[in-house]
């Protein structure tokens, strides 16, 4: 085809298509309409030429013709969105998931088309979270990898010796990778729905206590001091203990990390007014979070602008731990937040039920 062809071609490819009957909600209607239309339409130009003396030889066929592009013109408006996601659908066997179908009518035509831009826009969602998961992991992975590597080459080869002090550096990014496997470990259990809850009853305080005391030994050396507040003593609630302690734990992690030397982390936990409720507050002495970072940390692969607790790129986050506390507290009925911090540090409040959800207390398989 020659070049002028392909303009000419292009042309007409972009030349709107007539729908004038996007008004109508069924297909059938909208059929019946086309067979009326044009059936009209033919008995009129067959009146009007036998009127004007043309004869039955000419006026026949071109009643026909005329017949036939008016039925063309109405069935290219009404099959124009099945064109469209006939060329999206190749689109997206080549991975472009931009393309949408314009979605003008109500009939059944026109609800598949809103169907089907709404699994381009999450197969498109889909395939970012697949990409940014890709990127993440490579470069999350990287960093202990090449720190462990150096380290223990260095070792080998005789350079560093194999003091305390480079081994619990060596120790500490085999931690770190290990809670990177953790949690996409547990990002995958939650993309494939499987991890449902086991409650039991928890004495608050005993719990809080533990989880600091296991946590308190990956401070890296910051002589931390850890107080836990529970008020009253004897406060308890119906909660899944791995997920409640998955929870703590990950935000301990990122108070450990932002915490200023010999600093002190709280942990604070009330019974709200009611009793319907306990309010969990994990408190650091850290920068804090800037609230224009406050509502997207929680989103899988966010983090916070340099200033922020949670989001300088040095610290080594994933993005991914508190994507799984707000997946996990979301589990149990309850919220997190930041709140504001007393003291300038960050202060993650955690609010959950006192009792167990009805229908809750089976674990699925894993």
């Amino acid at each position: 085809m020659s070049r002028t062809g392909e303009r000419a071609g292009a042309r007409i490819a972009r030349v709107p298509d007539v729908r004038p009957l996007d008004r109508f909600q069924s297909i059938r209607i909208k059929l019946g309409i086309l067979v009326a239309a044009t059936v009209t339409f033919a008995a009129f130009v067959t009146w009007l030429g036998l009127r004007n003396h043309l004869g039955p030889s000419r006026t026949l066929p071109l009643a026909i013709v005329l017949s036939l592009l008016l039925t063309q013109v109405l069935a290219r408006g009404m099959t124009s969105p099945l064109r469209e996601m006939t060329a999206a659908a190749r689109a997206m066997a080549d991975g472009d998931y931009t393309r949408r179908v314009t979605a003008t009518s109500r009939d059944e035509v026109g609800q598949l088309a809103g169907a089907f831009n709404q699994m381009a826009s999450d197969l498109a969602a889909s395939d970012q979270v697949r990409r940014d998961l890709i990127a993440n992991v490579s470069h999350e992975l990287r960093t202990p990898v090449a720190a462990l590597h150096a380290q223990l080459e260095n070792v080998v080869d005789g350079v560093t010796p194999a003091s305390p002090a480079t081994l619990q550096q060596a120790l500490t990014q085999t931690e770190r990778l290990s809670r990177l496997v953790a949690y996409l470990l547990d990002l995958s259990r939650i993309e494939a729905g499987a991890a449902a809850l086991n409650y039991e009853t928890i004495p608050l305080g005993d719990f809080l206590e533990e989880v600091a005391e296991s946590v308190s030994m990956l401070d890296a050396g910051k002589q931390l001091r850890y107080v836990v507040d529970v008020t009253p003593e004897d406060l308890e609630l119906e909660a899944d203990p791995v997920r409640l302690d998955q929870v703590v734990t990950n935000l301990l992690h990122n108070a450990i990390r932002y915490s200023p030397q010999d600093g002190r982390i709280l942990l604070e936990a009330t019974l709200e007014p009611g009793g319907d409720r306990v309010v969990v507050d994990v408190v650091d002495e850290g920068p804090g979070i800037d609230p224009e970072d406050r509502g997207r940390i929680f989103d899988r692969f966010q983090r916070g602008s340099a200033t922020a607790q949670l989001g300088s790129s040095s610290t080594g986050g994933t993005g991914i731990g508190l994507a799984i506390v707000r997946w996990a507290v979301d589990l149990h009925g309850g919220t997190i937040e930041v709140a504001d911090g007393d003291d300038g540090g960050a202060r993650m409040r955690l609010r959950l039920p006192v009792h167990a959800r009805r229908g809750t207390r089976t674990r699925r398989p894993e």
